[in-house]
């Protein structure tokens, strides 16, 4: 297991590592950088750096964790990425649905292979769906993931390069927001944040604000307006 840093996630589960840039919110991807170093530093599993690579003996990871834990999956990958076949996301998908135990988190940048596999996946209770919508170009996502069978769906803004007004949030059940990090990191504006914030006020929509970000993103920290928004899933606890 690898625990997580990562304010919204306990660990984290790779069963793939590996993607390749999709739309602006990759530029600067983080998950790129530290495959690199870990490559260098003569990790197995990066032995082939960012290129897609399927882990087939990590398919079984989570079901030997025994206590409950918030799992994000493929944090270092796409898990709907072209690259990864129909066969492996469903044995992907298996595991989550045997360790009930846990509740798994995914997300993607590729709404529209997500909708165009997800009638051939199991959707257990405990699989969270989220897609990222980084800037107003990319809204259509919020639709596509709205058609997805899955018992909770998230939104990741982040990171958040634009404003983005007139979202729909009928039968999303979470929104997270984050500015982006790192050294080439861009900047993100608070009017930005407050009106994603105030649009999930106006919907009842739990808001989850990550962090501001820059190159010194601890130093930044995460409070919006002199509060920490830490707000999660009303439906979040299963039956």
């Amino acid at each position: 297991m690898a625990s997580s840093k990562i304010e919204w996630t306990d660990a984290t589960w790779n069963p793939v590592t590996g993607c390749s840039k999709f739309s602006i919110g990759c530029i600067n991807c983080y998950a790129e950088r530290m495959a690199l170093r870990l490559q260098s530093m003569g990790v197995a599993n990066y032995k082939n750096g960012f290129d897609v690579t399927l882990h087939h003996d990590c398919l079984a990871t989570p079901l030997s964790w025994k206590s409950p834990k918030m799992v994000f999956v493929n944090s270092m990958s796409d898990i709907f990425h072209e690259d990864i076949p129909l066969e492996f996301i469903k044995k992907i998908f298996v595991t989550i649905s045997l360790a009930k135990q846990h509740t798994f988190q995914l997300l993607t940048k590729r709404a529209e292979r997500l909708q165009e596999l997800q009638e051939h996946l199991p959707w257990p209770k405990n699989l969270w769906m989220g897609v990222t919508v980084e800037h107003s170009d990319y809204m259509h996502r919020v639709d596509i993931l709205r058609s997805a069978p899955a018992h909770i769906k998230f939104l990741s803004l982040e990171p958040l390069l634009s404003p983005i007004h007139g979202l729909d949030l009928s039968e999303i059940s979470w929104v997270i927001v984050g500015g982006e990090s790192g050294p080439s990191a861009r900047g993100m504006d608070i009017d930005w944040v407050r009106d994603i914030r105030d649009q999930c006020i106006a919907a009842d929509t739990p808001f989850f604000f990550k962090q501001w970000g820059g190159t010194n993103k601890k130093k930044a920290g995460r409070e919006l307006d002199g509060k920490v928004w830490d707000q999660w899933p009303k439906n979040m606890v299963l039956s």
